[in-house]
């Protein structure tokens, strides 16, 4: 996740970010908790991904997101205000 972030951060939004500036939000975001998916994490994804009809990665991330307890998901590859596994999805490029 991290180097999606710093990749969309540095090319792919409107203003992007220095390198300089992405790694120092890189060093940030690593002293957070770091999930490590276990086979069963992987099984997991394979049903929400053939459930939801999101492709694997996707899947993978939200049920990192969901294990992680986490409440919102951002992201510009899912359908905003979707909920899947109890995580609600968030694009942050909407402005509603």
């Amino acid at each position: 996740m991290l180097q999606e972030f710093f990749v969309t951060v540095t090319r792919k939004v409107a203003r992007p970010l220095s390198v300089d500036e992405a790694a120092d939000r890189v060093r940030e975001f690593a002293a957070w908790r770091i999930f490590a998916p276990t086979a069963g994490d992987v099984l997991s994804a394979i049903a929400l991904h053939r459930q939801a009809r999101i492709n694997f990665w996707d899947a993978m991330i939200v049920q990192a997101a969901a294990e992680s307890a986490c409440d919102v998901l951002w992201t510009e590859d899912l359908s905003d205000h979707q909920v899947l596994r109890g995580v609600r999805i968030r694009n942050p490029f909407t402005t509603h």
